[in-house]
């Protein structure tokens, strides 16, 4: 046997289980879906016989448009704000010192001991009318009596940047890690101010964990239910919302399908975005090399 032909095989080997597992429980699932899309609505909650472009035409519901607007906004700000916040804690992290770097490590992973469900509702309990919270800034003559901080999208967006933090934390203190501090020590010394070092070199330097960490933000935000509605109320409603609601109350699974197909292509973009990123990354670093 050919030694390509044995290092292609191997290759093959190595890469079959991962690309089984995706084939079966990912990609299978994503046609099932989109067949599904295009399938009639059962009047006992089924799928039915044949095939009909209605389903789709039904998504010229004028309300989506709304709540698709305020899904991507949400999302997109809930991402915005996440990196803000985590950028400047990966870098604390990653410059502490060994012993205060694993308990700010721990910190970080410490709400996935408990339960998502557990943590959202302490938000609930947090944000109540008769919460610690609204007792306390009416204490401080913050706010008025009929002031509500439940049920508004102001506190789905406190309540999902809470909730994604970590997600991005994670990935950009593996970037930082891995980041040559020498190169902000050199800019300094030729003449650059803290700011713009760490605007042109350490920002672009960690843009393969800002991508990550997008991604990890970016997509859970867009498919997010349950905290718009547990801490939401009618005007935080989401697309994942929506599919909920016709999956398990309107029993329309085709519906349900075809708003998850669009979500699907949604997502879709940020991804494909994040591998030209990978690619141009990967291209610029092989000049380098070579020139070293």
């Amino acid at each position: 046997m050919k030694p390509k032909t044995k290092k292609l095989l191997k290759e093959l080997g190595l890469t079959a289980p991962s690309l089984l597992w995706l084939a079966v429980f990912f990609m299978l699932p994503t046609l099932i879906i989109f067949a599904i899309s295009f399938k009639p609505s059962d009047p006992l909650g089924g799928v039915g016989q044949g095939w009909t472009l209605n389903t789709i035409l039904a998504l010229k519901n004028p309300n989506y448009p709304e709540i698709i607007w305020r899904t991507l906004w949400m999302s997109g700000l809930t991402t915005i704000i996440t990196l803000v916040i985590s950028v400047p804690v990966a870098y604390h992290i990653a410059r502490a010192k060994p012993w205060k770097r694993d308990l700010l490590l721990l910190l970080t992973i410490l709400p996935f001991w408990t339960s998502f469900l557990i943590r959202i509702f302490a938000w609930k309990s947090v944000l109540h009318p008769d919460g610690m919270l609204k007792k306390f800034l009416l204490f401080c003559n913050l706010i008025s009596e009929d002031s509500l901080l439940l049920y508004r999208p102001g506190t789905v967006l406190l309540v999902m940047v809470y909730t994604e933090l970590p997600f991005a934390i994670l990935p950009l203190y593996a970037a930082v890690e891995k980041f040559d501090f020498s190169l902000i020590e050199a800019a300094l010394d030729l003449g650059a101010g803290k700011l713009r070092a760490y605007a042109n070199i350490f920002i672009p330097g960690i843009k393969s964990g800002l991508l990550s960490a997008c991604l990890m933000v970016l997509i859970p935000s867009i498919g997010s239910y349950v905290i718009p509605d547990v801490v939401g109320g009618i005007d935080s409603m989401m697309v994942g919302n929506v599919i909920a609601q016709r999956t398990f109350v309107d029993r329309n699974l085709p519906h349900a399908s075809a708003l998850a197909a669009v979500m699907t292509i949604v997502m879709f973009l940020p991804l494909l975005y994040f591998l030209k990123g990978k690619k141009q990354e990967d291209g610029s670093a092989t000049p380098a090399k070579e020139v070293v």
